[in-house]
């Protein structure tokens, strides 16, 4: 089976045009076409909630196919990753009340409305679309970076701003973002937010950190009024200096949780399944625990059972970050390290510490061994 040349942008499209020229194998999404698109001939192409000349529609070979947008407040075929400024248009954080009307909010209204497991096909299908042209755009994002580089960062969302963890989380994550790995996390507050801070930080002086969590010091918790505008208000008062990215993978299934806008690329899903198995398959640098609740818990298992059948090709990294927690309070540190001894586990590589320094240490040990 050929393999289809993915057109998502008019440029690209614009060098195919040639009067007479045959387009075969081609995959185009989210195009709108000219008139002068009739001069050309399509064979086997896939067109992705594309608008064209009836003429051009009729022309077409049968063995075309095509995907029509359909009445949701979401565009079902994007080619990129969002962005903050996406996914929060028409908030300004100095008017909180906006947040209300912004495009994430809208979204997460209407799919609260159909039903988070929504009966109307039209609106699952709508969905189901929408989720692929994100993992789409994931997948060509993430081939600009070895897949070793790619870290993630675990843990709960009720994290304080105002713990130490946190500030343990943000410096981890400065420090490998520095080394040349890409930050990813859930894209939510707590924990991911901390993740994001840190690499959006990259580049500027420790004690700039501690600038930074004083600014967000007012606002400790998602659930503040202030938690959103004290973000927005930092990012503008301490811009990025650095090239470092950082990936968010939030859902809308979870969706009164904000999406953290330190995240520079966000990969927003409805699916929460598809969002959890893809988030840690990417991960293939290490995953980094740090303490959380049910959530992180099914994550630690899935990840464990990941590496266990080598299912990326690989094991990687389990990184617990806080040996009271993983030991006492949530003993999943004891269970693994003794089902790998006994060898059930075998292929896990585990690491406990309080350390973020040594987290960093066994993550780059591994990052940079290309054996």
């Amino acid at each position: 089976m050929k393999q289809y040349t993915e057109i998502e942008n008019y440029d690209d499209l614009s060098q195919l045009i040639v009067p007479g020229a045959l387009l075969e194998h081609y995959a185009f999404q989210n195009i709108e076409f000219g008139r002068n698109a009739v001069q050309c001939r399509f064979k086997d192409c896939i067109f992705f909630g594309c608008t064209m000349p009836d003429v051009m529609r009729q022309e077409l070979s049968p063995d075309c196919i095509l995907f029509p947008r359909l009445s949701v407040p979401f565009n079902m075929f994007r080619a990129k990753l969002y962005s903050a400024a996406e996914l929060y248009a028409g908030y300004d954080y100095r008017f909180p009340d906006t947040f209300a009307q912004c495009y994430d909010t809208r979204i997460y209204r209407h799919y609260v409305s159909e039903g988070k497991l929504a009966g109307d096909i039209a609106e699952t299908a709508a969905r189901s679309l929408h989720d692929h042209s994100i993992s789409d755009a994931l997948h060509d994002f993430l081939a600009g970076y070895d897949e070793r580089s790619v870290v993630a960062v675990m843990g709960g969302h009720a994290l304080l701003r105002t713990d130490d963890m946190y500030r343990k989380v943000v410096l981890l994550s400065k420090h490998l973002a520095e080394n040349g790995c890409l930050m990813v996390t859930g894209g939510g507050p707590g924990a991911m937010e901390a993740a994001h801070l840190g690499a959006w930080l990259a580049g500027r002086a420790d004690n700039e950190v501690d600038v930074a969590l004083g600014m967000l010091a007012s606002a400790p918790s998602y659930k503040d009024c202030d938690w959103l505008p004290s973000a927005f208000a930092l990012m503008e008062h301490m811009p990025r200096v650095s090239d470092c990215s950082s990936v968010g993978i939030p859902t809308w299934f979870y969706g009164h949780e904000p999406a953290t806008p330190f995240a520079t690329h966000i990969a927003k899903y409805f699916d929460n399944s598809i969002r959890e198995d893809g988030l840690l398959a990417i991960a293939k640098g290490g995953v980094v625990y740090s303490p959380g609740s049910a959530g992180t818990m099914q994550e630690i298992f899935q990840d464990a059972a990941q590496n266990h059948y080598l299912t990326c090709g690989y094991a990687s990294p389990m990184v617990f970050l806080g040996i009271e927690y993983w030991s006492e309070k949530f003993p999943v540190y004891p269970l693994l390290k003794g089902l790998h001894e006994k060898g059930c586990y075998r292929n896990l590589m585990l690491s406990l510490t309080d350390s973020p320094e040594e987290a960093e240490r066994v993550i780059m040990r591994f990052v940079r061994n290309r054996v």
